[in-house]
This record gives C-alpha cells, sequence and structure tokens, in this order.
C-alpha cells in the first residue's frame, strides 16, 4: 500500500494528475457502484463509460450522459480540495511505512 500512495503522490506532484479523496464520512453517493469515465470530443456528443465488478458499458443517451455528469460534481463537491487530498495521500503513505516496519525484540 505504502508504494501505490507513493506512486500516486508522486504523478499528482509531477500535475500528470488531480487527485480528490471523496472521504468515508461524505457518505455514501451516486457513483459508488463502480468507476464512471466521462468523454467529451470535439465533434460528437459527450458519452459515459461505466464499470463495476465483472461489466462495463458505454452510455450515449443525453438524459443519463447528463444525469452521470450531475453525479460527478456531486461527488467532486463533497471531495477534499486537490492540496488537502495529496496531503492526506502523503500522510497515508507514511503511516504505512512505519506501521509496517519490521519489529525487532
Amino acid at each position: 500500500m505504502h508504494e501505490q500512495l507513493v506512486r500516486i503522490a508522486e504523478l499528482a506532484r509531477s500535475h500528470r494528475i488531480m487527485v480528490q479523496v471523496l472521504p468515508f464520512a461524505s457518505a455514501a453517493h451516486a457513483l459508488l457502484n463502480g468507476m464512471a469515465s466521462l468523454m467529451t470530443f470535439p465533434d460528437a456528443p459527450p458519452v459515459v463509460y461505466t464499470e463495476s465488478a465483472g461489466t462495463g458499458r458505454l452510455i450515449d443517451g443525453p438524459a443519463m450522459v447528463e444525469r452521470s455528469q450531475k453525479s460527478y460534481d456531486l461527488v467532486r463537491a463533497a471531495s477534499l480540495p486537490p492540496t488537502a487530498s495529496l496531503d492526506l495521500i502523503e500522510s497515508l503513505a507514511e503511516e504505512y511505512t512505519t506501521s509496517c516496519a519490521p519489529h525487532t525484540i
């Protein structure tokens, strides 16, 4: 887990990705059932690709795409800002380093 958190932090610090953490305390959200990718194109209508255990689905219906966008916007609004998310990730990575260190007798 330590290495994974460190890698995410490295990517965020290099501005290759933007990370926002949704704390468990924020309650359930509309995208809890799996992953969703919102895709926009300069020459085509937007689509949503959803994925959950063992299945994936491309959604192109305008009403469903709009609903997914609203759900995504709500999740982002409930998430920590990118800087606070990165701080949390780095803090957790450090905790994994100290809590998983070999014990000596």
